[in-house]
């Protein structure tokens, strides 16, 4: 057998792939530049609480009915002129709905960049929650620092009311977090990949073949789950990607950039076994996104960011009828239209620095 058609013990991921482990040495996560959101300590199993073989959300919320119904508050144009934005701390869903997500005043510079400019957030618990863009809006920089891979330098971020800063531990045995580079690993088959996350989550030895029976299940790919991931389709590794995510049954879901480089076809799958496990399980989903149509269609409240900072916010629908009655006339504007609008003509200038782009086209070129 050659060196690449044998399981190995390590999940090389590329740089800021998430989630790493050693599955020979335990639950030791071996996080990589920009990875290991979900490395948890020894004993973290015994916090979650969660029945065997089950990938409901734990914890104080788990039973909370999705709140995304209580989330739509009106279209905001937040980006253009003081004058123009509401006076308010951080833009909220509906009173009194339990926030999944908080950032207040979240800046963040690289060298002399500033990546995220002053971005006020709320994303209520159980709703599905799009973060769109282009390449350089700050997408990715505000979903490391949700998920604890990036520190807060200014402001602040709290996940289900803990602080991402001086927290970092329990905001991550809160999450599943999908990464935009490729976190799986070919030499290992369907089901290693999720039994080493499993043993990363530090999921007990007793529930561990349990939970991973049951997120394959979750994501359809039981009948594949004992081939090596390299012979899966660019659908088959995102959507097993997704198993790893799950295996720990988080609270909150965070995917970036989940469909990148897949046809129409196995975009559609992937959002369909995403949506399936939301509405099954009630947790918190939030997702970044190039896609307008899919952020249309699957999220119930969306985000539009450009240049570091958050333009506009509310439901697909709101935007587009706010943007319809802006313009006095009867066609019906995308959210792509809405997008462009805010943005407006600087659009062009957006799209990422080099190395950004060379990931985005390797991640595209293996998963495709």
């Amino acid at each position: 057998m050659s060196d690449e058609e044998r399981p190995r013990a390590d999940a090389n991921a590329d740089v800021g792939a998430g989630v790493n482990g050693n599955a020979g040495g335990g639950a030791n996560a071996n996080e990589n530049a920009g990875g290991g959101a979900n490395g948890n300590p020894t004993g973290a199993e015994t916090e979650a609480g969660a029945d065997p073989g089950s990938l409901t959300p734990t914890g104080a919320d788990a039973a909370t009915p999705t709140a995304a119904d209580a989330t739509r508050t009106g279209a905001t144009r937040t980006g253009a002129t003081p004058a123009e934005r509401p006076a308010t701390p951080a833009e909220r869903p509906a009173p009194g709905s339990p926030d999944a997500v908080v950032c207040a005043g979240l800046s963040y510079v690289f060298g002399e960049t500033r990546a995220v400019d002053r971005v006020d957030l709320r994303v209520g618990a159980g709703e599905v929650f799009g973060l769109l863009g282009p390449n350089g809006a700050g997408k990715t920089t505000v979903i490391r620092c949700m998920t604890t891979l990036l520190p807060v330098p200014s402001g602040k971020v709290t996940v289900f009311g803990h602080d991402a800063a001086k927290e970092a531990m329990a905001v991550r045995r809160l999450l599943g977090y999908v990464p935009q580079q490729l976190s799986a690993d070919g030499g290992l088959t369907g089901r290693e990949n999720v039994t080493l996350f499993a043993r990363v989550f530090d999921v007990s030895r007793k529930e561990r073949a349990a939970r991973v029976q049951q997120a394959l299940e979750a994501v359809d790919l039981l009948e594949s789950a004992d081939r090596l991931a390299k012979t899966y389709s660019g659908g088959m590794v995102r959507r097993l990607e997704l198993a790893q995510a799950l295996v720990s049954a988080p609270r909150l879901l965070m995917l970036d950039e989940p469909t990148i480089g897949l046809d129409p076809i196995a975009r559609t799958s992937v959002w369909e076994h995403i949506d399936a496990v939301r509405r099954a399980t009630g947790m918190t989903v939030l997702v970044t996104t190039h896609y307008m149509d899919e952020a249309d269609q699957y999220c119930d409240r969306v985000a539009l960011m450009h240049r570091g900072r958050i333009r506009a916010l509310g439901t697909p629908g709101e935007l587009k009828a706010d943007l319809r009655e802006r313009r006095a006339d009867d066609s019906e504007p995308t959210l792509e239209d809405v997008f462009r609008d805010v943005a407006g003509s600087g659009l062009g200038d957006e799209g990422g620095d080099f190395r950004s782009v060379r990931s985005t086209r390797r991640t595209a070129t293996r998963v495709g």
